[in-house]
């Protein structure tokens, strides 16, 4: 979360662990909301969450994360169209999007996306 000066809160952002499953189980990160206060909006706070968020999951060991969004805005963070994996309908796969820390680490990924219970 971000809160400013006086602590009323300007934005947060959310991770949810998920499970690929298809030949092989793979773990990743599903980043979503992104949600930013409408007058702080413009301010580059989304932005901001989103570039310190994923470099926190990396230092935390994650080297997968993935979105459901429009491509010409998260390409800015290193997102790309990922293929083979599959988002629960009605989900549009072009805009399955994923990011790999820089490690190729979705290389070969495929199969349909699952939460992780919480238990």
């Amino acid at each position: 979360m971000a809160r400013d000066a006086e602590g009323v809160l300007a934005g947060a952002i959310r991770y949810w662990p998920v499970s690929i499953v298809g030949e092989h189980i793979h773990k990743a990160l599903l980043l979503g909301p992104v949600a930013v206060h409408p007058t702080r909006q413009g301010e580059g706070l989304g932005g901001h969450l989103i570039s310190q968020s994923l470099g926190r999951a990396a230092d935390l060991g994650w080297d997968r994360v993935m979105l459901v969004g429009d491509a010409p805005y998260y390409q800015r963070f290193g997102f790309t169209r990922l293929e083979g994996v599959v988002m629960p309908p009605p989900t549009n796969p072009d805009r399955v999007l994923a990011y790999d820390q820089g490690s190729g680490a979705w290389t070969g990924v495929q199969g349909n996306v699952l939460r992780i219970d919480a238990s």
